[in-house]
């Protein structure tokens, strides 16, 4: 293939013929280029023949520099006109173009360019001339691109469809050149799927006589392939063309997480707010729960007593409060009004009977173990024998459920027996703050409720009657 161009010298260039060749690889085969270069000696007070000019290509200010797309590595230095440099304001040059702003007749004429071209290490200086006629009518400015901003990401939704815009700004009244359009992957959108994307071209001028152009390209069914593809909005003058570069991805469901959010903040609020209730008021719950679901409950457990009751007893003949509590006020509250049998040394024993058997049997008929704290346990050098075999039951074979009822302030612990200390710490006492009072007491006062709390229900086993 042969090209050729007609180069002037100015006088400050070197005067040589250029030729080149070069090997070039096209499915497979090598092919050979070559350049023919015709050299013009320069002239005084001639900076180009007359003979070698070309034709005016335009007559918006745009000039483009002859011959310079036919060489590689090639750099415009200077651009003439009539011979004179150009400089100033109006004028600036975009490889291989030269645009002029205001246009006005006196700005046709010949304008020469000026560029270097590099071969085999050798910089040659070239130049080349066009005749420039103007025709003002109208006024071309670089375009720029108004909306999407390069790089931008939008979101969309799988299976939606989207209507990409583009908008450009492409010069000073209506242009003889300028479009605005898409490629899909750098290809021409109306080369690309014609079901899934249309496009659509309009053209407007703005309030101040501005051109515009307008492009939108429709998404439809948009897939996961679209994500990993590029849009770029392109737009073009008569100064030349810029793009702009948009992408797609997935759209944050924002929405659906707020709301599982929301929820579950509710639902852990809820849940905190039930744990506190449920904190404040378990004992009259689980009361209402009895009340509502037991009462007429039978229990086949083999047990006859529901509590085997275990207090300091005085070696005197002077009556304490706490055996008045033992015999008095307990049994009026526990067995009269709440429907408890309790099982009370003394009491519910029979005269002749073995101590430490009875003891021992009924320890074992019972449901719950209630031990009364007090001082005089603590100083009491001898552990009665029922306390020592309900302790036993309780913590070695893990049968029975002690009720530690605190009715005196105890202070420290650490005077009371290890096993004592030992239920203290994982299930606490209910402690007695009641006056002490010879009337009838309330089954409803806080004391009683966290007595029956840690009561079992009031069940009936089948073989009450046969007590001891």
């Amino acid at each position: 293939m042969m090209v050729y161009a007609h180069l002037i010298i100015l006088s400050i260039f070197s005067v040589s013929v250029i030729s080149q060749s070069y090997d070039s690889i096209e499915d497979g085969s090598k092919k050979e280029r070559k350049m023919n270069v015709q050299v013009h000696p320069y002239k005084q007070e001639k900076c180009f023949p007359s003979r070698i000019l070309y034709a005016n290509e335009s007559r918006n200010g745009k000039i483009s520099c002859p011959t310079f797309r036919n060489y590689e590595n090639a750099t415009i230095t200077q651009w003439y006109k009539d011979c004179r440099p150009l400089q100033g304001e109006r004028y600036s040059m975009q490889d291989p173009y030269i645009y002029i702003t205001n246009l006005n007749k006196e700005d046709d004429g010949y304008y020469t360019c000026q560029f270097t071209y590099t071969h085999r290490g050798k910089v040659f200086n070239v130049s080349a001339t066009r005749i420039f006629v103007s025709g003002v009518k109208h006024s071309s400015l670089p375009v720029q691109i108004l909306f999407p901003k390069d790089e931008e990401v939008i979101e969309v939704e799988l299976g939606a469809t989207l209507p990409l815009k583009c908008r450009a700004w492409l010069g000073i009244k209506k242009q003889p050149i300028g479009f605005v359009t898409w490629d899909v992957n750098e290809e021409p959108a109306e080369n690309a799927d014609e079901e899934k994307f249309h496009r659509e071209i309009s053209f407007f001028e703005g309030q101040h006589q501005e051109y515009y152009g307008e492009a939108t390209l429709t998404i439809s069914n948009i897939e996961h392939t679209d994500l990993q593809s590029s849009f770029s909005c392109v737009a073009m003058n008569e100064m030349g063309n810029t793009r702009t570069t948009v992408t797609l991805r997935l759209k944050k469901k924002s929405g659906p997480d707020v709301l599982m959010i929301a929820g579950f903040l509710v639902l852990l609020m809820s849940v905190a707010i039930s744990v506190i209730l449920y904190q404040s008021f378990r004992v009259d719950i689980v009361l209402l729960y009895r009340d509502l679901f037991q009462a007429y409950s039978v229990k086949d457990d083999g047990k006859i007593y529901d509590a085997y009751v275990i207090y300091p007893r005085s070696h005197t003949n002077e009556a304490t409060f706490v055996e008045y509590f033992v015999y008095q006020i307990m049994p009026d509250i526990l067995e009269n009004k709440c429907g408890y049998k309790l099982c009370i040394y003394g009491r519910d024993t029979y005269p002749g009977e073995d101590k430490a058997n009875a003891i021992e049997k009924r320890i074992q008929k019972s449901r719950r173990l209630i031990i009364l704290l007090t001082q005089q346990l603590i100083n009491c050098q001898e552990i009665n024998y029922d306390q020592h075999i309900a302790l036993y039951n309780a913590l070695i074979q893990n049968d029975t459920k002690v009720i530690l009822l605190e009715m005196e302030k105890m202070g420290s612990y650490e005077n009371l027996q290890e096993s004592l200390r030992y239920i203290i710490k994982r299930q606490g006492t209910v402690k007695w703050k009641e006056q002490h009072t010879v009337h009838p007491q309330s089954s409803n006062s806080k004391f009683w409720k966290h007595v029956r709390y840690h009561m079992p229900g009031t069940f009936r086993s089948s073989d009450s009657a046969n007590a001891g």
